[in-house]
C-alpha cells in the first residue's frame, strides 16, 4: 500500500528594491520555522527576477524565484504570495510607491491571481495588491498612512490587526507581519502550534483577526 504523500502549502514572500526588511522577514522566517517544525509549507522570497534586492534600510536578501513568467521562461506555482510594503509614505521611485508607478509588479501579481494564487500583504503591500485590482469591495487592512488610500480605490477599511477574507489576507503596518504568519500557522495547522511558534520567538500576538465568516475577533 502506497503512503499517501502531503503536497505542501507553497508560500512565495514577494520583494522588490526599497522593499521594508521587516515586512517581508518577520513572515518569512516565522513559516520557515513552522516547517522546521514539521508544517509541510515550502516558503521562498520572491521577486520580479532571481537574484539580490536591497530593501529600504540597506539589506540585501537573494530573491530565489522570479514572479514574473517572462523573466524566467517558466510559470513558478504558488498557493499564496505574501506581498511587503516599503516606502510607500516616502512616494519613492524605489520601493511600492515606484513600483505601482512603473506597473510591472501589479501586473505580474494580477497574472498569478488570474492562475488561482491567493494573496496576502504587510503593511503598504496592500497598496500593491490594490494597483493590482485584487482588493476592490474586499474587507482589508494597511499600514495607517495609507489607510484613506486604500478606501478611496475600493477596499473596505477594517479595525484589525489581520483581516482574512479567504484568499485575501492583509495585516496592519511592519511589525504585524508576525502576526499574518502566525495566523497563518493557526489557520492551515492549529492553535497549538502558532502558539509553539509565538513562545519560541518570546513573542505576545497583538491585536485581532477578522474573518469575513465570523466578523468579530478571533485571537
Amino acid at each position: 500500500m502506497k503512503e499517501s504523500t502531503v503536497i505542501p502549502l507553497r508560500i512565495g514572500v514577494v520583494i522588490y528594491p526599497g522593499f521594508d526588511e521587516l515586512d517581508a522577514v518577520a513572515p518569512y522566517e516565522v513559516l520557515r520555522k513552522a516547517a522546521q517544525a514539521g508544517a509541510p509549507v515550502d516558503v521562498r522570497l520572491v521577486a520580479l527576477e532571481k537574484g539580490p534586492t536591497t530593501g529600504s534600510q540597506g539589506m540585501t536578501v537573494i530573491a530565489t524565484d522570479a514572479l514574473d513568467p517572462a523573466a524566467s521562461g517558466t510559470a513558478p506555482l504558488f498557493d499564496w504570495l505574501i506581498v511587503a510594503g516599503g516606502s510607500w509614505g516616502a512616494r519613492s521611485p524605489v520601493g511600492a510607491w515606484g513600483e505601482i508607478a512603473r506597473g510591472d509588479l501589479p501586473r505580474a501579481l494580477a497574472a498569478h491571481a488570474a492562475r488561482g494564487t491567493a494573496f496576502g500583504s504587510v503593511c503598504t503591500g496592500a497598496m500593491l495588491l490594490s494597483a493590482a485590482g485584487l482588493l476592490r469591495g474586499r474587507p482589508a487592512v494597511t499600514h495607517h498612512i495609507a489607510l484613506a488610500a486604500l478606501a478611496a480605490e475600493g477596499a473596505e477599511l477594517v479595525d484589525a490587526r489581520v483581516v482574512d477574507d479567504g484568499d485575501r489576507i492583509t495585516a496592519g503596518g511592519v511589525t504585524s507581519g508576525l502576526d499574518l504568519a502566525l495566523w497563518f500557522a493557526e489557520r492551515y495547522w492549529g492553535k497549538a502550534l502558532a502558539a509553539q511558534l509565538a513562545d519560541a520567538m518570546e513573542y505576545t500576538r497583538v491585536g485581532h483577526v477578522w474573518q469575513r465568516e465570523r466578523g468579530r475577533p478571533t485571537v
